[in-house]
């Protein structure tokens, strides 16, 4: 199965492993939850998921890989208990803690969270005297004499003995008590998530045109060579770097995260081309309305590739102002919730209960004065404890990149609240709020005019495209990956766009028309 399929079934086992009856006890009780092992080729996004899977469920993640450790590590150190039988002293063999139940005890006392994942990678690849610790990890859900706590979910991770001469095979008694998941590379569905963790379009429009270039590992005369979804996400954060910077990509640098030369020196030269249809075709004013003829007339002579890289580029264009907007949209929301919690009566009342406190030390005559002042210091204390909440949340790996963004923004804006506040002098509670309404109503006004310019720039892309391709595969293209990015998906849920539902009716419709003359044939 796919990565995201692989997802998919982790949270459902999630779900159904962590569901309880009306007691309290596990549906399913421990020793019936087989930990899950998931085999498939490097690098494509098995450790990465289980990150995904504990922020989307919201419960602790313990991860190691395994083959950086000892028995010792993982069993725990010998020690000299003594110990009465029978009447008599005898000196007992004990052992300390694993390493890893403990970390798994640590985070459940740092996060408050009873339950979570035991994340294991590279399960198959343990050493001879770690072997069997490892059968018996999953066989019994234990290190040593140290049982993993009840609620936490065991899932591990390996690749299949042609990408690593250090795999074990597992016996039949521990492949008896596990769920294997075979784990095969799939471009689309990797596309899709590089579209929302922000992988570079050239990277996109590279893959479009060379498929067969996502995942390939081969083992040659002159040793391995290989490139991975791993490499080419890696690949993307420097590129975009680099772009910052002013620095050019070469062939020797793209080299060394994918290694296989010849898709290597194939993609830096793509780049190369890539950066010169971004100067050619003036995407940013194409999106801006401003279509030049001659810019049209190029694009119909050009070749296959070049067409895909700049549809490839429209699509970039847009997706930066569709992301932007529900960026701006997460962080107005959050920051929405927020204001709700200081007008709630509850929040009030513990600030008042605080400052009445300090007012007893500190005399009736700053009384007035105090209570007065109330709006400032609870808004001051709300934007502390929001810091302290996601602060909390990102040290447990709670937090995904993009929420971290949003976090920091919605901090931002509360503390620049409560300075405005302050700077203003208000001291009366209305007063003070409907300056704070009034500061969100400036954000308010930005997210409408940032949705009317996206809408004009995805006009101004259909514009372009029926200039240049009419009815073409290209437009095909264009529409189907307005139909498969996230972002694009989320802002056509409340954009009107008529060509966009009159092609995607027509690209339905045609598809159905391939179905059923396929169907005949076959009859036939």
């Amino acid at each position: 199965m796919n990565i995201k399929r692989a997802k998919q079934e982790i949270k459902d086992t999630v779900a159904a492993y962590l569901a309880k009856d009306e007691f309290g006890a596990y549906e399913i009780p421990s020793i019936r939850q087989r930990p899950m092992l998931l085999i498939g080729p490097p690098g494509i996004g098995k450790t990465q998921i289980m990150e995904q899977v504990a922020q989307e469920c919201q419960i602790g993640l313990v991860a190691y890989t395994i083959t950086h450790h000892t028995r010792q590590s993982a069993v725990g150190l010998p020690f000299i208990e003594h110990k009465q039988y029978g009447g008599k002293e005898y000196a007992v063999t004990e052992y300390t803690m694993s390493e890893i139940v403990a970390s798994v005890y640590e985070r459940m006392e740092r996060s408050g969270m009873p339950e979570g994942i035991l994340f294991i990678d590279e399960i198959n690849c343990v050493s001879e005297t770690l072997a069997p610790t490892m059968l018996q990890f999953l066989q019994g859900k234990s290190f040593g004499n140290h049982k993993i706590p009840e609620g936490w979910i065991i899932v591990a991770a390996g690749n299949p003995p042609e990408y690593n001469k250090s795999v074990r095979e597992f016996d039949i008694v521990t492949m008896d008590r596990i769920r294997r998941i075979d784990v095969e590379p799939d471009l689309n569905v990797w596309k899709e998530y590089a579209k929302t963790a922000g992988v570079h379009p050239a990277i996109l429009s590279y893959l479009s045109v060379r498929p067969q270039n996502f995942c390939q590992i081969e083992t040659t005369v002159d040793g391995k060579r290989f490139v991975t979804p791993r490499g080419w996400e890696d690949l993307s954060e420097l590129i975009w770097i680099y772009e910052k910077q002013g620095r050019k990509m070469d062939r020797e640098l793209v080299g060394e995260y994918l290694q296989f030369p010849k898709i290597a020196k194939d993609f830096a030269n793509y780049l190369e081309l890539y950066y010169k249809y971004q100067d050619d075709y003036q995407v940013e004013q194409v999106l801006a309305g401003h279509i030049s003829e001659a810019a049209v007339d190029k694009l119909q002579r050009a070749s296959f590739d070049e067409r895909i890289s700049v549809v490839s580029l429209l699509l970039s264009g847009l997706n930066e102002k569709f992301r932007n907007l529900i960026y701006m949209e997460e962080m107005m929301s959050l920051r929405m919730e927020q204001m709700k919690k200081l007008q709630s009566a509850g929040f009030l009342e513990e600030i008042r209960a605080k400052q009445n406190a300090e007012i007893g030390k500190r005399g009736v005559e700053a009384a007035e004065q105090s209570r007065d002042g109330v709006l400032a210091n609870a808004l001051a204390a709300l934007a502390g404890q929001f810091r302290a909440d996601w602060t909390n949340r990102l040290e447990n790996a709670l937090l995904s990149r993009a929420q971290l963004r949003t976090c920091r923004a919605v901090s931002a804006k509360l503390e620049e609240d409560s300075m405005a506040l302050l700077k203003s002098g208000i001291t009366d509670w209305d007063e003070g709020f409907a300056l704070l309404r009034e500061r969100f109503g400036v954000d308010s006004d930005r997210y409408e005019e940032l949705f009317d310019e996206a809408g004009a720039a995805l006009e101004h892309a259909f514009d372009f495209m029926e200039a240049a391709f009419a009815n073409s595969q290209e437009l095909v293209l264009f529409v189907t990956e307005l139909n498969t990015g996230a972002y694009s998906v989320h802002f056509l849920q409340d954009y009107e766009c008529e060509r966009y539902y009159q092609y995607n009716r027509n690209l339905l419709f045609s598809q159905e028309e391939q179905e059923i003359e396929a169907l005949l044939n076959k009859r036939g």
